[in-house]
C-alpha cells in the first residue's frame, strides 16, 4: 500500500517525527545536502549569468538512489527540511534529482512536537524559490571569493586552507585587534581605596584631588597619554596622600538616591545562545550548536538557528502560565512581553529558541538528558521564563565622602566616591541574569548595601590603601565576543558562526572554548 514519503535532514529528526506520524507515513533523512558545486574548478559560468554546475556528493548519490526506490511506492512527497535558506536549497536539490511524479508538498515546522508536526502536515506550502536563490547566491559568492583568494593562502600560509566571504573578514577582525594590542602603550597610575568602619562597611575610591579628577584606566589614550583635565597620581603621591589622610575626619558631602529598575533580556536567538553558552557553561560555539541540535531533533526545544526573539502566541501563554504557577502573580509582567531583533537583515522565519510546548521543566527531564544537554536546556528554560517576568527594582545610592588635610606642607582636599544598589524586588532576576564578556563588564547592576547616610555626617575610616594599576590593551576576542562583533557587523548568519570559529585556528588547533582567547600569547 502506498503512503506519503517525508524527507527530513537528519536521521535523529526522522526517528522522532516518525513516532508522531506513525506507520501511515514513511519518514527518511537526506543527511544534509545531497548536491554541491564540485570540489575542483570554479564550476560557475561567469559569462552566462553565473550559471552553476552542481553534482551529487558521494553520500548524496547513495541517498538519492535509496530515495528513488522509495518514491516508486509513495503516494505523495513531503519535503520537510529546515525552514531556512539551506533547508530550502536541500529541498530544491531533492526535487531536481528525484523528479517525483506524485504531488509534492513543502512541510515546515519550528519545533518537533506532535501538534507542530500534525499542523505542518495539514498546512503545507510550495517551495520558496526566493530562499533557494538566496542560498544559491551565498554559495556562489563563497566559491567566487574563495577560488581567487585561497591560492594566496596556499602560497603565503599553508596548503589546504580555504578563504571565504565570512572567515576571511573574521580573521581580519582578529588581526586588527592584535595590531591594536601591539601598538598599545601601557600607562601606570595609582589610586586609593577607603574602607569605612560603618555597619555595614563599604569601600570608596579616590575620585578628586583639589577638585581635579583622578585618572583611572579609561582616562588614558591607547598610546599611553593621559587625557586632559585629569591628574595622574604616582606611587609616591598616593602613599603620601594615604598616610596624611589616615587621621583626617571624613564627612558625607553628598548623597544621591534614585530608583533602580532593570528589564529582562529577550529570549535566545542563535548568537545570544552561543555567547551565553560560552560564558555560563564554558562550551564552544560548535559544542553549543551540537547540543542544541540534539535537543531540537529530539523535540525538547524549537529550531536553534534563528535571528528572531519573538515567542508564538502558544508559547507566550504557556510561559506566562508557568511563571504564575511557579513564582506567583507578582513575578509575572503586567502584560505579554514581545521583543524585536536588532540584527541587520534578520532572518525571522523561526521564533526564538525556547523549550517546546507543552513545557517541561529541567527537573522533569533530568533522567532523559545528559549533563551538557540538561545544562543548556536549563539555561534556555530560565531565559525564556525570565523574558515574561516583572522588572527587577530597587534603589541605587551614590555617595561622596571628603576631607581636607595637609600633605607635604600643602593643604589638600580629597574626595572619595561609592555607590551601591539594593534590590528590593528581584523580578526576573529570581530566575536568570545575563552574563557579560569581561570587556563589557560594568558595576551598574552590582548589588551592594550602604548604611543610612546624611550630608554632613562624620564617617569613621578603617583604612586607606594605595593601589597601583596599569592600563590594559583591548582584550583579545573570545568566541562569545567575536560572535557578538560578527553579528553587529552583519558578517555571517546563525548557521555559520560556529563553523567560522572552528575555521579560525591558532597553530593549527581549533579554539577549545570561549573562555580562551582566539590568539595565544605564545603565538604572537
Amino acid at each position: 500500500m502506498s503512503r506519503p514519503l517525508v524527507i527530513v535532514e537528519s536521521p535523529a529528526k526522522a526517528k522522532t517525527i516518525s513516532k508522531f506520524l506513525g506507520t501511515a507515513f514513511d519518514v527518511r533523512a537526506s543527511v544534509g545536502h545531497v548536491a554541491d558545486l564540485p570540489s575542483k574548478g570554479l564550476s560557475i559560468d561567469v559569462d552566462n549569468g553565473f550559471k552553476p554546475t552542481y553534482e551529487l556528493t558521494d553520500r548524496g548519490k547513495q541517498v538519492v538512489k535509496d530515495l528513488k526506490v522509495l518514491m516508486k511506492d509513495a503516494s505523495e512527497l513531503y519535503l520537510a527540511t529546515d525552514e531556512d535558506r539551506e533547508g530550502e536549497a536541500i529541498s530544491w536539490h531533492l526535487l531536481e534529482y528525484l523528479k517525483p511524479k506524485v504531488p509534492v508538498k513543502r512541510m515546515v515546522f519550528h519545533e518537533i512536537t506532535k501538534s507542530a508536526i500534525e499542523h505542518a502536515v495539514n498546512n503545507p506550502r510550495g517551495l520558496d524559490y526566493g530562499l533557494v536563490d538566496a542560498a544559491e547566491t551565498r554559495r556562489l559568492l563563497d566559491r567566487l571569493y574563495g577560488y581567487e583568494v585561497s591560492p594566496v593562502l596556499w602560497r603565503r600560509v599553508n596548503r589546504g586552507l580555504s578563504a571565504g566571504r565570512v572567515q576571511s573578514p573574521s580573521i581580519r577582525l582578529i588581526v586588527e585587534r592584535e595590531r591594536e594590542r601591539i601598538a598599545f602603550v601601557t600607562a601606570g597610575y595609582w589610586d586609593i581605596e577607603l574602607l569605612t568602619a560603618t555597619r555595614p562597611s563599604f569601600t570608596a575610591a579616590l575620585v578628586l584631588l583639589d577638585g581635579t579628577k583622578v585618572a583611572a584606566g579609561k582616562d588614558f589614550t591607547p598610546d599611553g597619554r593621559a587625557k586632559k583635565n585629569v591628574v595622574v597620581v604616582d606611587e609616591a603621591r598616593a602613599r603620601a596622600v594615604a598616610a596624611a589622610f589616615a587621621t583626617a575626619e571624613f564627612s558625607v558631602r553628598s548623597v544621591e538616591e534614585k530608583p533602580y529598575r532593570s528589564t529582562p533580556k529577550a529570549p535566545f536567538m542563535t548568537s545570544t545562545l552561543q555567547q551565553e553558552g560560552g560564558r555560563k557553561l564554558r562550551l564552544s560555539a560548535s559544542q553549543v550548536m551540537r547540543v542544541a541540535q540534539g535537543l531540537y531533533e529530539r523535540g525538547y526545544i524549537t529550531y536553534m538557528r534563528t535571528d528572531n526573539v519573538v515567542l508564538s502566541a502558544e508559547a507566550l501563554a504557556a510561559v506566562r502560565s508557568e511563571v504564575g504557577k511557579t513564582y506567583g502573580a507578582k513575578f509575572l509582567s503586567s502584560g505579554p512581553r514581545q521583543y524585536s531583533s536588532k540584527i541587520k537583515n534578520a532572518q525571522e522565519a523561526h521564533e526564538a529558541i525556547r523549550p517546546s510546548t507543552p513545557l517541561r521543566s529541567p527537573d522533569a527531564l533530568a533522567g532523559e538528558l545528559n549533563g551538557q544537554e540538561l545544562s543548556l536546556y536549563r539555561m534556555i528554560w530560565q531565559r525564556t521564563l525570565a523574558s515574561q517576568m516583572a522588572d527587577a527594582s530597587g534603589t541605587t545610592v551614590s555617595v561622596r565622602l571628603g576631607a581636607v588635610t595637609t600633605v607635604a606642607g600643602t593643604p589638600t582636599d580629597a574626595e572619595f566616591a561609592a555607590s551601591g544598589t539594593t534590590i528590593t524586588f528581584p523580578g526576573y532576576r529570581q530566575v536568570y541574569v545575563e552574563s557579560v564578556d569581561e570587556s563589557d563588564a560594568s558595576d551598574d547592576e552590582r548589588e551592594a548595601l550602604l548604611p543610612p547616610l546624611t550630608v554632613g555626617a562624620v564617617i569613621p575610616v578603617a583604612s586607606l590603601t594605595p593601589n597601583g594599576h596599569s592600563t590594559s590593551p583591548p582584550a583579545r576576542y573570545t568566541e562569545a565576543s567575536l560572535i557578538k562583533r560578527l553579528e553587529e557587523l552583519g558578517i555571517g548568519r546563525p548557521s555559520t558562526w560556529a563553523s567560522i570559529i572552528q575555521t579560525v585556528q591558532v597553530d593549527g588547533r581549533p579554539m577549545p572554548n570561549s573562555s580562551n582567547r582566539l590568539i595565544s600569547d605564545a603565538s604572537v
